[in-house]
Formats: C-alpha cells, sequence, structure tokens
C-alpha cells in the first residue's frame, strides 16, 4: 500500500489499483489514516529501574524455578512487597521468560538435508532393520545400501548385532565393487548409533565419501530405503519369523536378487533397478516404444488420446527437494 501512496498521484490511482488488483477505495483509507498515539503511562505503573528489580528477584536462584504466586506469597512471608502477581507475569512476558526461566540444553537446529543424484554412484541410502527371530526379543539386523537414483541395492548383510564394524565392511565392500572414487559419492543414513559413530566418519573421510544424516525423528529424510524394507516385509513370501541366520540369508539373497533385476519399479519408469544403473534405461524405453506403436497402428480406435509413450526414466532423484520462496508481489509488479 506504500507503493500505491507513493506513485499514486504519478501514475494515475485507478491505473495502478487496476495493475495491483487493489480498491480504490483501499487506497483512499489508507491516505486518510492516522497513527495512532502512543497510549500513556499510567501514573501508577511502576518505574524502569523498579521493573528492573522485580526481574532481578524473579532470577534469583531460589525463585528461578517457582511461579510467580510462589514467589509472591513468599516474598509477602518476607515482608516484602514488590507488585502484584499480574505484574510479575507482564515484567516476565516482556522478556520472554514466561515459560522457563532457568538455564536449559538448547537442542541444535539441524538443516534439512538436501540431495541430488543425476547419475547412479552419486547418493546412496543405508539403514538397518531387525528380523524377527525364532523366539521372542530375538532379532537378526539386515544392512542394505541402495542407490537412491536407480534403487539398485549396491551391498546388503545379514547380522546378529548393529556394529559399526560390520557397516564399515559392507560400505568398504560395496564401494569397491562398484568403483567409487573420492569425491564421486554422498551417503545419507538416519542418526543410529552405527550411522553417527566414529568408525563411519573415518570410513568416509578415507573413501573421500560425503558423509549425510536425516534430523532426529523425521523418518521421511530417508524415504528409500524405508520404502526399500516395505517392499521387502509386505511381499506374500515373508515369513512371520526367522529360525536362524542362514535362513535370513537364504531368503534376502533371491529377494534382492529379484529386486535388483526383475522388479519393475514405479519410482524409475518401470524399468529394473540393473537397467537404471548400467545405462540400459533408454535401450529398454526404446523397446516398449516400438511395442506400443505396433500396439496403436493396429488398433488406433482404441487409443483416443493418440499413441502412448512409455514412462520415461529418471533424470534426477532428490532427497528433500528445495523448497522455492514464494514471490513478494510488489517484486512481481
Amino acid at each position: 500500500m506504500e507503493t500505491v501512496a507513493l506513485h499514486g498521484p504519478r501514475l494515475g490511482v485507478g491505473r495502478l489499483c487496476r495493475a495491483l488488483a487493489v480498491p480504490r477505495a483501499t487506497y483512499y483509507r489508507h491516505l486518510e489514516a492516522k497513527t495512532p498515539p502512543p497510549r500513556p503511562t499510567p501514573a501508577r505503573s511502576l518505574t524502569v529501574a523498579e521493573r528492573g528489580a522485580v526481574l532481578d528477584v524473579l532470577h534469583e536462584p531460589r525463585f528461578a524455578d517457582q511461579a510467580p504466586a510462589e514467589v509472591y506469597a513468599r516474598l509477602l512471608d518476607e515482608k516484602v512487597y514488590l507488585c502484584s502477581q499480574r505484574t510479575m507475569y507482564r515484567i516476565l512476558a516482556e522478556n520472554a521468560q514466561v515459560r522457563e526461566r532457568r538455564d536449559q540444553l538448547r537442542h541444535p537446529t539441524y538443516k534439512k538435508p538436501e540431495l541430488l543424484a543425476t547419475a547412479p554412484n552419486q547418493v546412496w541410502s543405508w539403514d538397518i532393520t531387525k528380523l524377527l527371530g525364532p523366539e521372542k526379543w530375538t532379532y537378526f539386523y539386515l544392512y542394505v545400501l541402495l542407490d537412491i537414483f536407480s534403487r539398485y541395492v549396491v551391498g546388503w548383510m545379514i547380522a546378529h548385532r548393529e556394529s559399526a564394524t560390520l557397516a564399515k565392511k559392507l560400505i568398504e565392500e560395496s564401494c569397491e565393487r562398484q568403483g567409487i572414487t573420492p569425491g564421486q559419492l554422498a551417503i545419507h543414513a538416519d542418526r543410529g548409533p552405527s550411522m553417527t559413530s566414529k568408525t563411519i566418519s573415518h570410513l568416509y573421510a578415507d573413501l573421500g565419501v560425503t558423509q549425510s544424516h536425516s534430523r532426529p525423528n523425521v523418518s521421511n529424510d530417508n524415504p528409500f530405503s524405508e520404502a526399500q524394507f516395505k517392499t521387502l516385509k509386505y511381499r506374500p513370501d515373508f515369513p512371520e519369523r526367522f529360525g536362524s541366520a542362514q535362513h535370513s540369508r537364504a531368503h534376502c539373497g533371491p529377494f534382492f536378487d529379484w529386486y535388483n533385476h526383475e522388479h519393475r519399479h514405479g519410482g524409475i519408469g518401470l524399468l529394473t533397478p540393473h537397467d537404471v544403473h548400467y545405462g540400459l534405461a533408454d535401450q529398454r524405453v526404446a523397446a516398449r516404444t516400438l511395442v506400443l506403436a505396433a500396439a496403436h497402428a493396429a488398433h488406433p480406435e482404441r487409443f483416443p488420446a493418440g499413441m502412448p509413450t512409455p514412462p520415461p526414466p529418471p533424470t534426477a532423484v532428490w532427497i528433500n527437494p528445495p523448497t522455492l520462496a514464494p514471490i513478494d508481489a510488489e517484486e512481481a509488479h
């Protein structure tokens, strides 16, 4: 509205109001508006020095964890009156101390991870999930390393415990198998003890791998690993319990082979992770295009929207794509 008031007479009120979608009545009302005079301070109000003295008393160690009503009562018992309970609340509110006045541990603000992959072996995510053992409270631990661009499982392992040393071995072997060079790869994980251990941090430094972590208590920061575990556990043949580590390996081996080489993944254009990871996606899409073209040529009446095309392969995959800031209305004009 300041812009309208400033440029209205020069550009024409009607024309400028139409351009900014501002009613002319609003423009004139803005011109006539007056800033209300400051509210006078009542004569009975505490002085600045007196208010400071009340705040100092409230900060005393013996009162730091007490409500103003408790402080007020204790001061009266000591034959001291500073102000009313309500005034104590007002003074605390003015200093943003209504809720808690003791020194407290402040949790750091964690930055939202934003990772972009435009090709395989740029960003991996990994996680550990529990598999139920033969008896209650017994588990086997499944470690899985996943390429987020291709959804290809580059490494997995079954263990009897969660261990940073075992995770280090899996990551090291997977990087060697995929030919990872320093500066090429970022690996994302949540904040479990193995993921944030010094063992893993030192490994990443040795391999030249960028380390990334989810924010605490934010499961959406590691969506690809979570979705892969869901695919595993929601299959009809997934056992309710595993009798041994050998049993769990015997189940997971064929599953990951199927997942990498046969599973047509909806997130990557209904292609298999193997096709995308090893550069076969364009060839596969071209072959599908020929099949659809032949079907359209044989029965064009069955395709009222024209010749169909297969879903394209991925070009960019994000963990938390950046949010674009809204454009200010005045900047837009």
